[in-house]
């Protein structure tokens, strides 16, 4: 009983942290650029931080265990590996994204090519940030449920309600200042856990002792085929994703992004054995009969971890690893809400609802917005039944599948046009949802490749047809962006 006062204590003051530095956070902000974009001044340190904890959310750690337990065993870590090849990626893209001085992707797009592509790609971004907050919720709220007793449902609400809110008041200054804090105690609750799993377990000869050898293997669970699926949606996706490229816009110059992104990969490669080891650890403990598998059998592998932890590790580390494992999915759903309201304020409400829209009047509508987006993202995680790692990966193949060629060839080609990326941006998208809802099928690949391959000809083809008038990959000033989606010469 004293062990579980403990550890709802430490979880507590935690939260109680969190909210603090939203309140602390909310004294720092003067403007819509301050609030959105942390007034482009992350050096590459708070950067990295940020950025990392941001990408480790409930899937890179519940969702790893949840699949090393499963399927994967340990090539479950591929999940969070091929993150470090991704962020490898983004650093060659890095200066490009910074130096364009934009607060959203849709603001890119709209000065690049045109209201019509601007909006389009607003709307499209914006539904998946709704998934991928409501995932999160959903991972926070099993550890919750899990260390209290509460149920599934009140401690959706209770992390919602306390993600919603530090995230209203500070923006990204509050998302950065809490991803630094949260980041540390991700790898150190997790690496904590690992040495108490497996001398519970009887050592690492004897966890292996009762797992089947396919398990144990690098690549063989999670096959070659997903391992470059993975790399190819993480880069496609974070490249476009706004809770990611929030990160290198708020740099303080190209290179502080540079150095950014390869510290976050850095940090990745650490990370990623962890979930693995645990999960394999939980498995070989259930079967063998050493932890009462019990809540893993009634309401899946996602709870395994916190099983794991509360029947192997004293109160003060469970209280640790808990509040860990709610920074991975808070620092997550805190940047999904961010990205959220920062489009529909910056790429719909100021350009079609109040285009006289004062700074502060943006920035009121930024915090409603966010407010709404928790409040649906809390409804989608009440009713959620599915894999944390399944709902992830289709909402990064949904948001990358039309926005990601027309948004990184723009930064490069200059003949790249409004008709070109208007016809990537509708057809990717739609190839995307005919693929995962099984209309059609590509070969038995991913949706994320063949709404890549129908995005990259569209836009060639139209931008070819219809180029640039411009004949320039320089942005425009908003006032010169024509009602008509044709940029002005």
């Amino acid at each position: 009983m004293i062990g579980n006062y403990i550890v709802m204590g430490i979880v507590i003051i935690y939260l109680g942290i969190m909210l603090f530095i939203g309140w602390y956070s909310s004294k720092k902000i003067d403007n819509n650029e301050d609030f959105m974009v942390a007034g482009r001044r992350l050096g590459p340190i708070m950067m990295a931080g940020t950025l990392a904890a941001t990408e480790i959310g409930g899937g890179s750690s519940l969702g790893v265990v949840e699949k090393a337990y499963g399927d994967w065993g340990m090539s479950a870590a591929w999940y969070v590996l091929t993150m470090v090849v991704t962020f490898i990626i983004l650093a060659f893209l890095a200066p490009k994204l910074r130096n364009a001085m934009v607060k959203t992707v849709p603001e890119f797009f709209r000065r690049r090519y045109g209201k019509a592509p601007g909006v389009v790609t607003a709307i499209i971004m914006i539904l998946p940030l709704i998934g991928l907050t409501a995932i999160q919720f959903t991972a926070s709220a099993v550890v919750l449920s899990v260390m209290t007793g509460l149920s599934y449902k009140i401690s959706v609400i209770i992390v919602s309600t306390i993600v919603t809110i530090y995230s209203v008041l500070g923006g990204l200054w509050s998302v950065t200042l809490t991803d630094f804090i949260q980041m540390f105690l991700i790898v150190v609750g997790m690496l904590l856990a690992v040495p108490f799993a497996l001398k519970t377990a009887g050592g690492w000869s004897s966890v292996t002792s009762v797992i089947p050898p396919e398990k144990l293997t690098l690549t063989g669970g999670i096959g070659i085929k997903t391992i470059i699926s993975l790399i190819v949606m993480y880069t496609t996706s974070f490249a476009v994703g706004q809770e990611a490229v929030q990160r290198y816009y708020a740099a303080r110059d190209g290179k502080a992004a540079v150095q950014g992104s390869l510290i976050a990969g850095g940090v990745y490669i650490i990370f990623a054995f962890i979930p693995a080891i645990l999960g394999l650890a939980a498995f070989s403990m259930v079967k063998n009969g050493t932890i009462d598998g019990a809540a893993i059998m009634a309401n899946g592998a996602r709870y395994a971890l916190p099983t794991l932890a509360i029947q192997t590790m004293p109160p003060v580390l469970v209280g640790l690893l808990f509040a860990g494992l709610i920074s991975a999915t808070m620092s997550s759903a805190d940047s999904d809400l961010l990205g959220a309201g920062s489009i529909f304020a910056n790429d719909i409400y100021k350009v079609y609802i109040n285009k006289n829209a004062k700074d502060k009047q943006t920035l009121k509508v930024t915090q409603i917005t966010m407010i709404i987006v928790g409040i649906f993202g809390m409804i989608v995680a009440l009713t959620n039944t599915k894999s944390i790692i399944t709902v992830l990966m289709f909402s990064f193949a949904l948001r990358a599948g039309g926005g990601f060629i027309p948004y990184i060839v723009g930064h490069y080609w200059k003949k790249a046009s409004c008709a070109g990326a208007m016809a990537s941006v509708i057809v990717g998208s739609i190839v995307v949802l005919l693929v995962q809802y099984n209309v059609v099928s590509f070969f038995g690949l991913d949706p994320i490749f063949p709404a890549l391959v129908f995005s990259f000809l569209v836009f060639m083809v139209f931008s070819n047809m219809f180029p640039n008038k411009r004949n320039t990959t320089q942005l425009v000033a908003e006032g010169q962006v024509h009602e008509n989606n044709e940029i002005m010469k």
